[in-house]
């Protein structure tokens, strides 16, 4: 709590813990935004129903920026 009229503590990229999580309509506002204005797709490859095209867009990802880390916490 801070004294009223006080200046607020400096905001640093470092702090992750004082913002809440994205929501779902925020991501998607997000994405809408980011493709009418910049022509950059972001898709969850769930949600991409052929086969052919997830399994496509999952291949360049993968050529552009390598495999993803996946958990190691296997039956644990």
């Amino acid at each position: 709590m801070s004294t009223p009229g006080a200046p607020l503590p400096p905001r640093s990229s470092l702090d992750r813990g004082s913002r809440s999580a994205t929501t779902v309509p925020e991501m998607e506002m997000l994405r809408r935004r980011v493709w009418l204005q910049q022509g950059v797709v972001s898709l969850h490859l769930e949600d991409i129903t052929d086969p052919w095209l997830r399994q496509a867009i999952q291949n360049e990802a993968v050529r552009r920026w390598g495999p993803r880390q996946q958990e190691k916490n296997h039956g644990r």
